[in-house]
């Protein structure tokens, strides 16, 4: 059975490293993934940011292209072009007079229609809702509407802007173009000006920069934070797996182990009605080791006998003597653990019991312990004998018991692989002995037990006796009656010549102790009736 279980006990350990080596390194990975999340992130901003400046710097190379390219041909061209005689002038029909040059409502407008021309993230319109005559009506959107209206409202705006769209969002910026002192004479007294009455301040339209910014995966890599979370994804897949797997794993462990604990539940029940609950504690608390060794310890030993059992037996068959037996070994045990005894052993119809190990009060409290459990005793076997008698049995159990105070060696004898818990030495067959002596329903003690009980009982003292093993004569004391003060107050027992009381009145209610005094009121009606009759008239004066 050891090997058995060392064996199972390696195969737990083995499992338990096994499980334990399966979990660092996911532990480790988790470690490593939280700690390559920053630097993911950081590579993935670097390229974004790298990538987004080149798209910039490509939109705004085009841009400055443009409008140099704008710049060259219609103003620098065309004032080289020009008769060095002519007089070069600012006109919005700059290509209709020769060495004129655009004006600058006209240059921005020819910058917006060559940011527009192109497929370009980036774009500048010059807008109006108030166009000169023979131009064509600019087209105003929600945003540039709303943007002249906010303008036009609050003189000290700068600018608003607005993102739209989602996946593809666009960033728009509006800035309001205001009529200065010069912009104020030219349009209020220009022929194709379709508003003459300018004030400085005003808004004439506006300029917005709209800056579009597609999320592509060809312009735009997330290639690292894609990794990452593909890593983290198998990652957890794995982790997830490993976890039920071991899930299962537990689950059947504790399946075996609530198995395990069932049967060891059950085996532990069953050795406890071999034990005495005190053995039975001290061993499965730890207090006590499994093992042979025993110690010299100062006790009050218990001895009880039936008288003339095996003259009871014969008349009985043996499916009642059984029933009849352990009815009687079941109460006495049961005052002897409620007394604080442990049992050591039955004998047959015998019971041998003791006080001072494994726990013990003292050696005058185990012996005043010990009187007190051999008192009651005997005063629930006089409420079982009345019991029995109303069951068939004639002669029910009358036992005797001995009581003995002095040292024995207690503890553990036997082999390593069967042993008992009891004790060895004169003292406890010397308790035996007087149980011998003692009458039937009686109690005989040593003068040892007897110094520290005298003031529980009245007592009379034996012929001396001696015994092999024990050097001194040993004077038996008998209990004769038990002090009022230390008389069980729970039980009435009284045994005469037609008479026959027990009276237990530790389980009486208010309701059982009134039908109980109707039943001894009547019983004494009875008796006083019966003694009037037998006392006869009284003789004539």
């Amino acid at each position: 059975m050891a090997v058995e279980a060392s064996s199972d006990s390696s195969g737990d350990s083995s499992r338990s490293r096994q499980r334990s080596g399966r979990t660092w390194p996911a532990i480790i990975l988790v470690v490593m993934l939280l700690a390559a999340l920053p630097l993911a992130v950081i590579l993935d901003l670097r390229d974004l940011t790298a990538q987004l400046s080149r798209q910039q710097a490509t939109e705004i190379s085009k841009i400055i292209n443009d409008i140099r390219g704008l710049y060259a041909n219609d103003v620098v061209a065309r004032v080289l072009q020009a008769d060095p005689h002519t007089r070069i002038t600012a006109s919005e029909r700059f290509r209709d007079i020769p060495g004129a040059i655009p004006i600058p409502a006209t240059f921005s407008l020819e910058i917006g229609k060559l940011t527009s021309s192109r497929d370009n993230s980036v774009r500048y319109d010059f807008v109006s809702d108030y166009p000169f005559a023979g131009r064509e009506p600019h087209v105003l959107d929600a945003f540039q509407k709303h943007a002249l209206e906010t303008f036009r409202a609050d003189p000290q705006l700068q600018a608003i802007g607005e993102t739209q769209g989602g996946w593809s969002p666009t960033v728009r910026i509006a800035a309001p173009i205001r009529m200065t002192a010069p912009c104020v004479a030219c349009h209020n007294t220009h022929p194709d000006s379709p508003k003459r009455d300018w004030k400085v301040g005003d808004v004439r339209g506006i300029q917005s920069v709209s800056v579009a910014q597609p999320l592509s995966l060809e312009t735009i890599g997330f290639r690292y934070l894609f990794a990452y979370f593909a890593v983290a994804v198998a990652t957890g897949i794995a982790f997830i797996v490993m976890q039920r797997r071991q899930a299962r794993e537990l689950a059947g462990l504790n399946a075996e182990l609530k198995d395990a604990n069932n049967f060891l539940a059950t085996v532990s029940l069953k050795i406890a009605k071999y034990l005495s609950p005190e053995i039975y504690k001290s061993v499965f608390s730890g207090e006590r080791d499994v093992k042979v060794t025993a110690e010299r310890k100062k006790l009050t030993i218990f001895f009880s006998d039936i008288v003339d059992f095996t003259a009871t037996t014969e008349r009985m068959q043996p499916e009642e003597l059984t029933a009849h037996l352990n009815e009687y070994l079941t109460e006495m045990s049961n005052i002897a653990i409620a007394h604080g005894a442990t049992v050591d052993k039955y004998i047959g119809d015998a019971i041998l019991a003791f006080f001072g190990d494994p726990q013990t009060l003292g050696a005058r409290e185990d012996a005043r312990a010990c009187l007190r459990m051999a008192i009651a005793m005997q005063e629930r076997l006089k409420i079982l004998q009345v019991k029995w008698r109303e069951q068939g049995i004639e002669n029910p159990f009358r036992v005797r018991m001995g009581i003995n105070t002095g040292y024995c060696n207690v503890g553990n004898f036997g082999s390593e692989d069967r042993m008992d818990y009891t004790i060895i030495g004169a003292e406890a067959n010397l308790a035996a002995r007087l149980q011998s002596i003692a009458p039937a329903g009686g109690i005989a003690m040593s003068y040892e037990t007897y110094a520290n009980v005298k003031d529980m009982v009245e007592v009379r003292a034996g012929e001396p006796i001696s015994m092999k093993g024990i050097s001194r004569t040993v004077v038996p004391y008998l209990v004769a009656e038990v002090r009022p003060d230390f008389q069980p107050q729970s039980v009435i027992s009284e045994i005469d010549e037609g008479l026959s009381l027990q009276l237990d009145m530790s389980g009486l209610d208010a309701a059982k102790a009134a039908r109980l005094r109707e039943k001894l009121q009547a019983a004494l009606t009875k008796l006083d009736t019966r003694a009037a009759g037998l006392a006869g008239p009284e003789p004539a004066g």
